[in-house]
């Protein structure tokens, strides 16, 4: 079987995620995409120029994406 595929982002300012989480996949349900799963992609953010001269380590951000899919 072949699926598309749709992936959200979850917004960083989420204070309720399962809500959050609850009213999308039924949203999406709705428009005959399936909810597939949630996964944490993590980012690098390397220093500047200016943080790298006063020692600034590289930072990690962790972002969570929803992935939706339906068959084609």
């Amino acid at each position: 079987m072949t699926y598309q595929y749709k992936m959200t982002q979850v917004p960083d300012n989420t204070k309720d995620v399962t809500s959050y989480l609850q009213t999308l996949a039924n949203q999406e349900a709705s428009a005959g995409w399936e909810f597939y799963r949630v996964d944490t992609i993590g980012i690098a953010s390397s220093p500047g120029c200016l943080g790298s001269l006063f020692g600034q380590k590289e930072s990690y951000e962790q972002h969570f994406v929803i992935t939706f899919r339906k068959s084609v």
